[in-house]
Order: C-alpha cells, then sequence, then structure tokens
C-alpha cells in the first residue's frame, strides 16, 4: 500500500486540480485549457514540484492513448451531421489540402526560424497540423458564433485529429528509420484510414443495434455497454495498425449519431463528462512534465515560428480551402484566427519525445517544448481574444439569440391566447 501512495495521490491531486480548473474556467468564463496548462506548470516540477507524472511510467502512455479516444469519440457524437452539409467542400479541403498547406508552411518555419533540421522540423509540423474539438467546441459555445462557422471549426478539429495524428506516426516513422518514400506514405495513411473507417463503421452500426434493445440493457448499462465497445473496437484496430484506432474512435461516434438513437441525449451528456475528466487529466500531467527553461531555451525564433503558422499558414490555408464557398471576408477571417492546438497535440508530442530519446535522436525535447509553446500561445492569444474578434467582425449570435426567444414567447403567449378563447367557448 505505501509503494502505491505515491501514484494514488499524483491520480487524486492531478483529478482535484483539472477539475478546479475546470470549474474557475466556467466561473471566469475564459477557456478551460488556459488554467489547465497554468495549473499543471505550477504543480509540475518547475512549479511547486508537488506532481511527477513519471511516476506512472508506461502508465502514462496507456492514459494519454484510452483518453484521447475517449475524447474523439465524444467530438464525433457531438458532430451536427445535418449541418455539415453546407459546409462539406470547404471541411473536405481542410482536411486534405489545408493539411499539406499546414505541413509545409510549418515545417519551412520551424527549420528555418528555429533551426531545426529538416526531419524534425517536419515531425513538429505534422503535430501541429491538428487543431482540437476540445478546445474549440468550448469556446465557440461560451462566444456564440454564427453557425456556419462553428459547424466548420468543430467539423474541422474532429476530423482532422486522427488524420493529423496518422500523419505524424508516419513521419515519425520515417525519421526513426531514414526511409522517406511518397508510396509508403500514401500507402500508410491509406491503411490505417481503411482499417480505422471499416472497423468503427461496422462496430458503431452492432453498437446502435444492441442500445436499441431497451428490454435487459438499462440506461446506466447502455452507457457503460458504449464505452467498452469504444475502448475495446479502438485497441483492436491499434493492434491491428498504430493510430488507427483514433479514426475507429470518430466514425463510432459519427455512426452511432446517425442512428437517431433514443436514448443519444443522455448517452451524449455521459460522455461529455467522461471527456471533460480525460481532457482534464491530460493537461494537467502533461503540462506538469514540462521545463519552462527549455521553453526560454528556444528562444526567439520559436516564437517566430508559432506567429508565422498564426500569422501567414493558417490564413492561406484558409483563404484556399474557403476559395468560391460562400465564405465572406469576416468569416475568413475568424476561421483563420481561430486554430487553437489542443490535447492530441500535447500527447503525441509528449510520446514521440519519449521515441526520439530511446533511439538516441536529437531534437525530441525541443519538439515536445515547440508544441507545447504553440498550444499556450494559440491558445491564450486566440482563446482568451475570440469572442472580442467574433463581435468586431459582427459574427456572434447574441441578436439572433435575442430574435429567436422572442418568437417563442410569442408563440407561446399566442398559445395561451388560443387556450383561453377555446375555453370560453
Amino acid at each position: 500500500m505505501e509503494e502505491s501512495l505515491p501514484i494514488t495521490i499524483l491520480i487524486s491531486a492531478t483529478v482535484v486540480a483539472g477539475i478546479a480548473a475546470q470549474v474557475l474556467a466556467g466561473y471566469f468564463h475564459i477557456p478551460s485549457i488556459v488554467l489547465l496548462l497554468l495549473f499543471g506548470i505550477l504543480l509540475g516540477r518547475d512549479g511547486f514540484d508537488f506532481l511527477n507524472p513519471s511516476l506512472l511510467g508506461v502508465g502514462l502512455e496507456v492514459v494519454v492513448s484510452l483518453s484521447v479516444a475517449l475524447i474523439l469519440f465524444e467530438g464525433g457524437l457531438n458532430l451536427q451531421l445535418g449541418e455539415l452539409k453546407e459546409v462539406s467542400s470547404s471541411l473536405r479541403n481542410l482536411v486534405t489540402l489545408g493539411v499539406l498547406i499546414t505541413l509545409t508552411g510549418a515545417g519551412i518555419a520551424a527549420h528555418w526560424l528555429s533551426e531545426f533540421p529538416w526531419s524534425i522540423a517536419f515531425l513538429y509540423a505534422s503535430l501541429v497540423v491538428v487543431t482540437g474539438p476540445t478546445v474549440i467546441n468550448p469556446l465557440l459555445k461560451q462566444i456564440g458564433v454564427e453557425k456556419k462557422v462553428s459547424t466548420l471549426l468543430e467539423g474541422e478539429g474532429v476530423f482532422i485529429d486522427p488524420i493529423g495524428a496518422i500523419l505524424a506516426v508516419i513521419v515519425l516513422h520515417f525519421v526513426l528509420s531514414g526511409n522517406v518514400e511518397p508510396l509508403i506514405l500514401i500507402k500508410g495513411l491509406v491503411l490505417r484510414l481503411g482499417i480505422g473507417i471499416a472497423i468503427g463503421t461496422t462496430g458503431g452500426w452492432l453498437l446502435s443495434q444492441i442500445i436499441k434493445q431497451d428490454k435487459f440493457l438499462s440506461q446506466e448499462l447502455k452507457n457503460l455497454v458504449v464505452l467498452a465497445s469504444v475502448w475495446g473496437l479502438f485497441s483492436l484496430a491499434q493492434v491491428l495498425r498504430g493510430e488507427s484506432g483514433l479514426v475507429v474512435a470518430v466514425v463510432m461516434g459519427i455512426v452511432l449519431k446517425a442512428s437517431n438513437l433514443p436514448s443519444e441525449p443522455l448517452l451524449r451528456r455521459f460522455n461529455e463528462q467522461l471527456s471533460i475528466l480525460a481532457n482534464s487529466v491530460l493537461f494537467i500531467l502533461l503540462a506538469a512534465d514540462l521545463s519552462i527553461a527549455s521553453v526560454f531555451a528556444l528562444g526567439w525564433g520559436s516564437v517566430l515560428t508559432v506567429l508565422v503558422l498564426m500569422l501567414i499558414v493558417r490564413p492561406i490555408n484558409i483563404l484556399i480551402s474557403t476559395w468560391n464557398q460562400d465564405f465572406n471576408w469576416q468569416q475568413q477571417l475568424f476561421l483563420s484566427w481561430v486554430a487553437p492546438r489542443g490535447i492530441v497535440a500535447a500527447s503525441l508530442a509528449s510520446l514521440f519525445a519519449v521515441s526520439l530519446t530511446k533511439q538516441g535522436i536529437n531534437g525530441g525535447d525541443s519538439i515536445k517544448v515547440l508544441v507545447f509553446l504553440t498550444i499556450m500561445m494559440t491558445v491564450f492569444f486566440q482563446g482568451l481574444t475570440a469572442g472580442w474578434v467574433a463581435s468586431l467582425l459582427d459574427l456572434r449570435l447574441i441578436q439572433e439569440s435575442l430574435t429567436a426567444n422572442s418568437d417563442d414567447i410569442k408563440t407561446q403567449e399566442s398559445g395561451k391566447i388560443s387556450r383561453t378563447a377555446s375555453e370560453l367557448v
């Protein structure tokens, strides 16, 4: 019992800190990731040195993998499929052509400004092509952006995470093996996507049929069956081909959403709570292991690299991806500004740093630090100013919400008048 006490304290303190950060973020109306990062750094080795994630050893990888799968499943389950049709062309461009634009631009910036070797520079770039639904979705709900813009950003966050993760794993393979062949890259990407889509679609459909059996499944048991199925099929896909499990998680969420399950609201609420817990724990643990001294050691070149990613690469990506897609300049400007990185980038960067160090390749810690700097800069600057930018560009839904509420009140009043008249008659 005494031997396991430090790990028990680590896990319980992490959960307490994570939930406290979520509560305070809700109270002050700021993105939760801001406080999660701050709490993690303060409690970590460069702060009060209270949390030591290295105690978990390989268990940290397990926690990261299963938590990310849960987060991506929840993202797929919350997608508004009907609304995606309006932005489907732009969304397709963002997760295909946009990935290549970000990969190229971020790689060049990391090489020239941060002075990374080309292989390490493009490994960093592959990690930051993702955005992150766990950061974007709460932010959009908080500030209330018009539907077309929020739908595109939410869709990008959900779909680009597994694609970016697979791409990053393939690039890591090239860095470790020194074998760079485009055909192998394309083959690996297609194979992982194919396995993930096949298992996710089949598993999601079978799961939907099981959940519809109300005779022997209570609502509480349905929630746990879903959780077990997601993790089970995620692990199966990981055995067949690494990182294809992330695709499984997203596809299963989308299939369940499309199944129109009667119990979907309760299922979604349960998974949202689990996702919040997973996101809180991961960010606290990963931030606690970050060295602030190593951030300053990167120098101003790293800051310039992130600024190029934010102010040049992202706007080019949005301009090309939304070309002739009925987006006005205000919408394009907001889309260009809001692209905070999230937990997938942070978790993969931490795992890649370990892999590179084991192989005796320099640059693993530098990649991890630069990715966290990217997360901090995009979250702090974009997350804290997104509401102001949306108001400046007249993209908030305040007026539309007031109008909708006014219409609802009028409808209710008219209904009351009709019922009163019918009673008098």
